[in-house]
């Protein structure tokens, strides 16, 4: 199903192009990195995930406009997510 929004979808394809970069390449200046994708660009590349979205958001405050990567990540691996209330 397409997305309503075509930034969306801009985003996502950059995405997956930095992640099968960085996977592939482990001299690419994404490998091992956190990407921030604004608007169809990449506009922040951090070692700190925490950093990347902060900075993500002072250079686009529409989370929808936005994207975080962690450029390395297997797209297929399983994470179990837990949350401690």
């Amino acid at each position: 199903m397409p997305y309503a929004d075509p930034m969306v979808e801009i985003n996502q394809k950059l995405a997956t192009k930095i992640n099968e970069e960085a996977r592939r390449d482990p001299q690419s200046p994404y490998a091992n990195k956190f990407v921030g994708i604004a608007n169809g660009k990449v506009v922040v590349v951090s070692d700190d995930f925490e950093d990347m979205i902060v900075r993500l958001r002072q250079i686009e405050p529409n989370p929808a406009k936005t994207m975080g990567v962690d450029a390395s990540e297997d797209p297929n691996e399983v994470h179990d997510i837990w949350r401690l209330r």
